[in-house]
């Protein structure tokens, strides 16, 4: 089984701008249960939630850039 995952970051500003699209199975789907950050082209991000948008049957995932120490 593959989901559609579209990924958004939210600005400074509050904007949601969309990052990345892409299949995901079913394990990395999973995986989502034990991650709070991943990188989506070499850029740390923090999940911060996931939404299921049933009129276009894809997972959205709301992210923030990672703070740098």
């Amino acid at each position: 089984m593959h989901t559609k995952i579209v990924i958004f970051e939210k600005s400074a500003s509050g904007e949601l701008l969309p990052i990345d699209e892409r299949e995901w199975n079913a394990n990395m789907v999973q995986l989502l249960d034990h991650a709070n950050y991943l990188l989506v082209n070499d850029i740390e991000y923090e999940m911060l939630e996931g939404r299921l948008n049933v009129n276009t049957g894809e997972f959205e995932l709301l992210v923030v850039a990672a703070q740098k120490p």
